[in-house]
């Protein structure tokens, strides 16, 4: 026999309600069973008692007739105080009362008791009432019996009935479940499937989605939801290695070149040019690296820089950062900024807009900070080419150049705008370009509560 851990989930929902569904028949049978008892006991006692208050009108009103007529089945008697009996049925005893004395003194009026049937002649248990009657200087009782045989012959054959029906009946709720339960984890299975031929790669990267508007359908279209945005992740991922290793190869191959040619000439190698060239080859790549570097823990959700978030000046940070470009010129802000972020980060986003600036002016680069209602604004304007309306989102992207930015050697390694927004966006804000007329405008807006 399989362990449970061991059966198909289909099985075990199976178990589960089959046990369920068990449990609760056979609390409905009893319940059942346990109801019917009590309501023909009840209808027993109704009976007797309304025959027995028959017999005391009549008692009452001086016409008794001895036999007292009643209906089949039922026994009665008139017993006086001294336990004589005064008038009877047909078939009830004419000299020994049906009840006991004790019994009979015992019971209250109105009330009823059960008796050994074989104490009257009855088969089975007899349900006796007793009414008392006539004036109280001369009291009797009223005493009716009425047989339960066929109440427990109705109960009996109630529980055989259900004895019988019952595993029947479980058959087949359990047949009924078992195709449902089929029906319902189909479309599980069939992600299963689907998750299984994804895995060994001889289908596009998506599960089947069931018609049904359900919970699994809704499964469903989540797993496919995040199986795009894994295999766009992988995407990025590719571009970004492919990209970064072009970008590595390039200035690697300068160096090693530059070497050989050294290695194989050393008689005609300019060496103090050569270290020049090497020094600012290795610097290019440390730069990169640095880059790389940042936006992969960007990426990852860690802080971008080594110092934490701190309260600081942001008209201050951008004059600061602006004194390492001695051609830019920085419009003083009308008063204090206050401002809560990391200051490295800040001061990278500064250096990366003004190196772009530098880069691509015809003659002049501005930098201000400035408030602007319920927002600070970092504004970098050159008069340079500008860049066109549909390229101004695509410049976000990394390793992403321009026609007239493509030579490596004057335009950087194109990660100096993807890493400013990153760094932004870290902070709460939003980068924009727009035009300076002549020129590019470049805004970055933070919150003024950071």
């Amino acid at each position: 026999m399989r362990r449970p851990s061991e059966l198909s989930l289909r099985a075990r929902l199976l178990l589960v309600s089959a046990a369920g569904l068990m449990l609760g028949l056979a609390a409905g049978g009893v319940l059942l069973v346990a109801v019917l008892g009590f309501a023909q006991g009840r209808a027993i006692h109704t009976e007797a008692l309304e025959t027995a208050r028959g017999v005391k009108r009549l008692v009452d009103q001086g016409s008794l007739t001895d036999p007292i007529p009643v209906t089949p089945g039922v026994q009665v008697q008139v017993v006086d105080d001294q336990g004589r009996v005064i008038a009877r049925s047909a078939t009830a005893d004419r000299l020994v009362p049906i009840l006991y004395p004790d019994e009979l003194r015992d019971l209250a009026d109105g009330g009823s008791v059960e008796i050994p049937g074989n104490r009257i002649g009855f088969d089975g248990e007899a349900r006796v009432a007793k009414v008392s009657a006539g004036p109280p200087t001369d009291p009797l009782a009223v005493l009716v019996a009425r047989s339960t045989d066929e109440l427990q012959q109705s109960v009996h054959l109630l529980k055989i009935t259900l004895l019988v029906l019952f595993p029947l009946l479980v058959a087949l709720l359990a047949a009924g479940l078992w195709r449902a339960l089929g029906a319902a984890l189909r479309p599980v299975d069939a992600l299963r499937a689907g998750a299984e031929e994804i895995t060994g790669g001889t289908r596009a990267g998506r599960l089947p989605v069931p018609d049904s508007r359900d919970e699994v359908h809704r499964l469903a279209v989540t797993l496919n939801d995040m199986l795009h945005r894994l295999d766009a992740g992988r995407a990025r991922q590719r571009a970004f290695v492919a990209d970064a290793a072009h970008e590595l190869r390039s200035p690697l191959t300068n160096m090693r070149t530059e070497l050989e040619v050294a290695q194989h000439l050393p008689d005609d190698t300019d060496w103090p040019a050569l270290s020049d060239d090497l020094l600012a080859d290795v610097q290019r790549l440390s730069r990169l690296v640095d880059d790389l570097l940042l936006l992969a823990r960007s990426d990852e959700g860690v802080r971008a820089t080594g110092r934490g978030v701190e309260s600081l000046d942001l008209g201050d940070l951008v004059s600061q950062t602006a004194e390492r470009f001695p051609d830019v010129t920085v419009a003083e802000p009308e008063g204090p900024l206050p401002f809560t972020g990391e200051p490295d980060a800040l001061a990278r986003v500064v250096a990366n807009l003004l190196d772009n600036a530098v880069r691509h002016r015809t003659s002049t680069v501005t930098v201000r900070a400035a408030a602007d209602g319920p927002s600070l604004l970092i504004v970098v304007d050159d008069d340079g080419p500008g860049i066109p309306d549909a390229d101004r989102d695509r410049v976000f992207h990394r390793f992403t150049r321009l026609d007239d930015g493509r030579a490596r050697d004057a335009g950087g390694s194109g990660l100096g705008l993807a890493i400013v927004r990153e760094l932004v966006r870290r902070h709460g804000g939003s980068v924009t370009l727009g035009d300076a007329h002549p020129g590019l405008r470049v805004t970055v807006r933070l919150p003024a509560v950071s």
